[in-house]
């Protein structure tokens, strides 16, 4: 359906709605002649009222007239306050199949009557819409599972502000930790989910993985605010989870096999690169901690090569030897 008719079903919807409002109610006869359209075209329009967004229309056999009636508790019924056209909702189902992709079972609960909106409104169309699924196909790697009622009052503290208590695993140390947060934003990133808090217990900035949070209690106390300057100077200048003002920048030589691929890749947001005369790639990305970076430079194996810094370019260069004798 072109989209101004679309825009033009939707007014009229509008319209009925405020007649019926308005006059206490309204013959087929009165609409059809202050909407200056047909009965049939009436009619389709108090069925998309009354079946698919839940409006409470009905006729009244003792005045002979459609009224709209009030919901239960004597609750004003009011449309929608967003409408949108067929490919607009297509759209939000796609997102929805993608945000639900994050991790199966997080959100489902929460997105479902969303999604089930979406459908009425698409009406006929919905039959289309619930072929989203099989359509995008969402392939996940090594995420690890996270508890939803953690991940929900994790949430729920984040968006009210609150402090939690949380008991917290470390797996480097192998040992279990008390902590009061003052949690700040949470984070997916790579197939899992990360909290940005600052730790009351080592008072400071930390990050801590959703799936090592063994328990969560929400408490009263405000959270401690920072302001997004703050948070950006910590938590963006490093290289990738790795928090902490960036004070090194690694040079990185990607072969000419590789160099296409990796030049539409961003790697960090004040990353610098350039071609070089052999058809080869240079990418230079600033960090502060290595961890992540080797592990990523690793993943290209002889198609990159570490020109500096010399520490960097040593660790990734006992990295391959060490995997090389596993082979030998």
């Amino acid at each position: 359906m072109p989209s101004r008719a679309k825009k033009q079903n939707t007014e009229r919807i509008h319209k009925i709605l405020n007649i019926l409002r308005q006059r206490g109610g309204a013959t087929m006869q009165d609409l059809m002649d202050v909407l200056e359209v047909s009965m049939s075209t009436i009619k389709r329009d108090i069925d998309v009222l009354r079946d698919r967004i839940g409006c409470p229309i009905e006729f009244d056999r003792d005045i002979n007239k459609w009224v709209v009636r009030d919901l239960p508790g004597g609750k004003r019924f009011e449309l929608p306050g967003l409408w949108f056209n067929a490919s607009e909702l297509y759209a939000l189902l796609a997102m929805q199949h993608l945000v639900s992709g994050v991790q199966p079972g997080l959100l489902e609960s929460h997105l479902q009557p969303l999604k089930q909106k979406i459908e009425s409104l698409l009406g006929e169309s919905s039959a289309a819409a619930k072929d989203i699924k099989q359509r995008v196909k969402l392939i996940h790697f090594a995420g690890r599972r996270v508890d939803v009622k953690n991940f929900e009052l994790l949430t729920q503290a984040v968006l009210e502000r609150k402090r939690v208590v949380m008991r917290y695993f470390n797996r480097d140390k192998n040992e279990e930790t008390r902590r009061e947060v003052s949690p700040i934003r949470l984070v997916h990133y790579r197939e899992n989910w990360l909290l940005d808090a600052r730790c009351h217990l080592r008072n400071e900035l930390r990050i801590f993985a959703l799936d090592a949070i063994q328990e969560v209690q929400l408490t009263e106390k405000s959270t401690i605010e920072m302001s997004q300057q703050e948070l950006d100077e910590h938590f963006q200048s490093g290289y990738g989870i790795y928090a902490g003002k960036a004070d090194k920048r690694a040079i990185l030589k990607f072969s000419k096999a590789r160099a296409l691929y990796i030049s539409l890749e961003r790697w960090h947001s004040e990353q610098t690169s350039k071609w070089l005369a052999d058809g080869s790639y240079q990418l230079e990305v600033p960090y502060s901690k290595d961890q992540e970076l080797v592990t990523d430079v690793l993943r290209y194996g002889a198609d990159v090569e570490v020109l500096a810094p010399p520490e960097l370019r040593q660790r990734v260069a006992q990295q391959l030897r060490n995997a090389a004798k596993q082979y030998s």
